[in-house]
């Protein structure tokens, strides 16, 4: 479980504002940190590995206490059981793949960086350093590194934002795999709403350094007032409706796609409709 409420004074394109953030998570669970850039996603993550203080707070984290400006703790980095993938992949040039995933283990376990390795299909990559590696990837070992060190909390800082759509797809993909295999709690903070429709269990969105919705992505993105639903234009196959909600079926070009949409904009629409 995470619980944490802190403050900070920030400064954005429009000047002045306050990261003010009270959040709690319970279990392995996914959670999208979503929202416009400057609105305070990185500087959450970035309190929370211990790499920014926050102006006060606290920050619990499987009963352990992080942070609490009240009764001045604040446990530093190195003591805080993270795995922190950053945007620009931190790895050390002068270490090879293997050694760039097995630093800040707990236990040195050479089995368990090859068992890495293998889910990754990089096991020929062992050897090589990081300056030979494409973007992809660098990003592929810097997740290994930080599963490898079996975290209470990973934390992904756009790990996808500077890799093209199929790989970050794919990437997708085994970031999901990892973190469901390993069960680690974890925290992304993106502004892409890829990220959030294939990873998130909850998605946090933050504007302006407050919290303006926390809920599912089906709940956030299907609501009337989102910006982000889609457009498209197709033939209704099938309809089904609960209290709030209908699901369609709808034909579109070659694919037939599956969307929820509030009830009242579908009511008087039926199968066979264009819409």
């Amino acid at each position: 479980m995470i619980r944490l409420k802190v403050k900070k004074r920030l400064y954005g394109p429009e000047g002045e504002f306050w990261l003010d953030i009270e959040l709690e998570t319970d279990g392995a669970e996914f959670l999208v940190i979503f929202g416009p850039s400057g609105s305070g996603k990185t500087t959450l993550l970035r309190i929370i590995a211990g790499l920014e203080r926050p102006d006060e707070g606290y920050i619990e984290v499987d009963g352990e206490i992080w942070y609490d400006s009240e009764r001045r703790i604040n446990l530093p980095p190195q003591k805080r059981d993270v795995g922190f993938v950053f945007q620009d992949y931190a790895l050390f040039p002068n270490m090879s793949v293997f050694e760039n995933i097995a630093y800040g283990m707990k236990r040195k376990d050479k089995h368990k960086v090859m068992e890495l390795l293998k889910l990754a299909k990089m096991e020929a990559f062992k050897d090589r350093r990081p300056d030979t590696l494409s973007g992809g990837q660098k990003q592929r070992v810097a997740l290994l590194r930080a599963i490898a060190k079996e975290p209470k909390l990973l934390l992904l800082d756009e790990p996808l934002s500077a890799l093209d759509r199929d790989l970050a797809n794919l990437l997708r993909e085994e970031i999901k795999l990892f973190q469901r295999k390993y069960k680690i709690p974890t925290l992304m903070v993106s502004h892409n709403i890829e990220d959030a429709l294939s990873l998130a269990d909850r998605i946090l969105k933050i504007k302006n350094g407050k919290i303006i919705a926390y809920d599912s992505p089906k709940e956030i993105f299907s609501s009337e007032e989102s910006p982000y639903r889609l457009i498209f234009k197709g033939v209704i196959l099938k309809k089904l409706c609960q209290e709030t909600h209908c699901i369609l079926s709808i034909a579109m070009d070659s694919e037939i796609v599956e969307i929820t949409v509030p009830k009242k904009l579908v009511d008087k629409l039926n199968t066979g409709d264009l819409v």
